[in-house]
């Protein structure tokens, strides 16, 4: 009986766990990583019982690893590739990706609003660093306003669309859990 109640324990412990890391990458902290490591644990604990008993398999890992690394690549490209498709120079596109996690550690404590203040400062912060990388290799500031613009939004994008991956990852688990 205990097991059971062990079981049930630890399964609600994986999925509110889980949860914060939802959070954490609201946040533009590495929640996706939190959420591996912890679905991780959970299978290498109960991995003595035969394959077939086994809730979280080589699959599930899998893909929570393949959706882990592939939210980090939308996150930080999305600001370069939104200040490069606006015309925005290399320069800028790199100052970007600096821009945009500079902007939301400031913006996590400068605009008080929780997981707004956070992306709002992620998008200001590489809008800022790509106009100031654009400008710097010499474009016009209508050029590198709109590179700006560009990478503000691409960052916007980017980690929303991280907010998007890190959710599927939560389902995947709290499914697997349960079939």
């Amino acid at each position: 009986m205990w097991e059971a109640v062990l079981f049930w324990v630890v399964l609600v412990v994986l999925w509110l766990v889980n949860a914060v890391g939802v959070v954490m990458v609201a946040l533009q902290l590495p929640g996706t990583w939190l959420m591996l490591l912890a679905t991780g644990l959970v299978a290498w604990w109960q991995w003595d019982g035969l394959p077939e008993q086994r809730l979280i398999g080589w699959w599930v890992l899998a893909s929570l690893l393949a959706l882990a690394v592939l939210g980090e690549i939308v996150e930080a490209v999305a600001g370069a590739l939104g200040a490069r498709k606006a015309g925005g120079t290399k320069r800028g596109a790199l100052l970007a990706i600096v821009g945009g996690i500079a902007g939301a550690i400031a913006g996590t404590f400068l605009i008080p609003i929780p997981i707004i203040g956070t992306l709002l400062g992620a998008a200001l912060g590489a809008g800022a660093m790509s106009m100031l990388g654009d400008k710097w290799a010499g474009r016009s500031y209508g050029d590198a306003f709109r590179a700006g613009r560009g990478a503000a939004v691409g960052k916007f994008a980017g980690s929303v669309g991280k907010l998007v991956i890190a959710a599927a990852m939560w389902v995947v688990v709290f499914v697997a859990c349960l079939f």
